[in-house]
């Protein structure tokens, strides 16, 4: 007889800037129930060739310095034949093949990036590094304040801050001149920022939506027989 098991839920608490409790949120064993490391490795993999500059170049025979003048004649001096001073057989002569600069992108699946994201955040979650606040409204752009804020949230070294809201100046201000801190909207998470800092904080709503996206894209488990 088949029976369709239903997805045990789990859940996380949902803090405020002091580090209290005031509530909690369900999360998706769709999205946090397992971890591929082959997909991760792929995603930090591709994400890293997208940062390198390419800009890597060496000269050719046609670009470094000297006369194009035949050094000597073909025939009847008894030394070999040569013809011209850039040759790369020579000191100073050109690079023959040499790197050039180019882009190092690829096409990477978007069925595979969001897998990896899945995973990133299992991988966190498992850790116990995933921290979710009911929002990061602040008063006043006061970067020592909201420094205590990241210490009451348990902080000690590097995080990655996730914002729901469109636009939060204050946020931004306070944020951006503390070491080791990253502000992102949700939809430019990638599991490479996941994995490059030691915790990371959503505010609910960017968890939230996060989470319903990678949720829809989630391949169906089949049912279990009993």
């Amino acid at each position: 007889m088949a029976d369709s098991q239903e997805l045990i839920m789990a859940k996380i608490d949902v803090l405020d800037l002091n580090g209290k409790k005031v509530g909690a949120l369900e999360l998706a064993d769709e999205v946090f129930g397992a971890v591929n490391e082959d997909l991760l490795w792929e995603a930090v993999k591709h994400y890293r060739a997208g940062q390198r500059a390419g800009t890597h170049a060496t000269k050719n025979k046609r670009l470094v310095s000297g006369a194009g003048k035949k050094l000597w004649k073909q025939k009847g001096t008894g030394r070999a034949r040569v013809g011209s001073i850039r040759s790369p057989l020579w000191r100073h002569g050109g690079t023959v093949h040499g790197p050039q600069p180019r882009s190092y992108d690829y096409q990477f699946p978007k069925k595979k990036l969001l897998g990896a994201l899945r995973s990133a955040l299992a991988v966190k979650l498992a850790d116990g590094r995933l921290t979710v606040v009911e929002s990061f409204e602040l008063k006043e752009a006061k970067t020592a304040a909201f420094r205590k804020s990241l210490d009451s949230l348990g902080v000690e070294k590097t995080v990655l801050l996730v914002d729901g809201s469109q636009e939060n100046r204050n946020l931004h201000l306070s944020s951006r001149n503390l070491t080791g801190v990253e502000l992102l909207k949700g939809h430019q998470v990638h599991p490479y920022h996941l994995l490059k800092y030691e915790k990371a904080i959503f505010a609910r709503p960017a968890l939230e939506k996060l989470q319903d996206s990678l949720k829809a894209s989630a391949p169906k488990r089949k049912a279990e027989v009993a």
